[in-house]
């Protein structure tokens, strides 16, 4: 393997991981609008729907972007299970002031993960995907802006 070959598989790797965290805080943020209550019910539940339809629509561009540097992407729930660090939540009963910060540790945890992919892109010189974590940190501060946000009246 060259040089280049091993950055991309770097590359590669860390956006995998990327994946597979938007997976587990999708999943995590869609059982949390499940499952909220409380006097800003309607609020919370609006918006963590609308969070987990951010996070679900970068999945796909993530692992594009895998498949264009030439490897293989994720292949099922226990592929995800492995290489996840954001932890799921099973609980029975959650508040939702526990929630609003858990979703909003987690999204900062993904912007750590973003930024040492960006630098693995830079490495790997692939500009476009340098360019497109960008945007997916930005939502990512976003949302966890939003959460703290909320969480000053939970």
């Amino acid at each position: 393997m060259t040089t280049g070959d091993n950055a991309r598989k770097a590359l590669a790797d860390s956006l995998n991981a990327v994946l597979a965290d938007s997976f587990a805080l999708y999943f995590k943020t869609k059982n949390f609008h499940w499952h909220v209550s409380g006097p800003h019910f309607r609020d919370y539940h609006l918006m963590f729907d609308e969070q987990a339809a951010q996070i679900l629509l970068t999945t796909d561009a993530i692992a594009e972007r895998v498949r264009k540097n030439g490897q293989r992407t994720l292949t099922s729930i226990a592929d995800i299970s492995k290489r996840q660090t954001i932890a799921d939540n099973d609980a029975a009963k959650v508040s939702a002031e526990d929630m609003l910060t858990e979703l909003r540790e987690d999204n900062l945890a993904l912007v750590a993960s973003l930024r040492t992919a960006k630098e693995l892109a830079d490495e790997a010189g692939d500009n476009a995907t340098d360019g497109i974590i960008d945007e997916w940190t930005d939502q990512a501060e976003q949302r966890a802006w939003f959460l703290l946000e909320s969480s000053q009246n939970a």
